[in-house]
């Protein structure tokens, strides 16, 4: 993997945990104005948000370094030849 497709997959991964938050923190704040619970609602929406974050920002990262760790065996298989 060049360094290009890097870069944007880690672009990518910040933008979905801003899309996380964003989108928890928005919800909570419409559903406590649609109930009248502030700051209840934003609250849980900014915890799911996280939740939500951290989890994808888990699966990310660890197929990033799946990907690592299989391009080093193939460097190392090559060198080796």
């Amino acid at each position: 993997m060049d360094k290009r497709t890097r870069v944007w997959q880690l672009v990518g991964l910040g933008w979905y945990v801003a899309a996380c938050l964003m989108l928890g923190i928005l919800g909570g704040l419409w559903l406590d104005q649609w109930l009248h619970l502030a700051p209840l609602f934003l609250l849980v929406g900014l915890a799911v948000g996280l939740a939500a974050a951290f989890w994808g920002m888990f699966r990310m990262l660890a197929a990033l370094n799946a990907d690592d760790a299989g391009e080093s065996a193939k460097d190392r298989g090559k060198r080796g030849r």
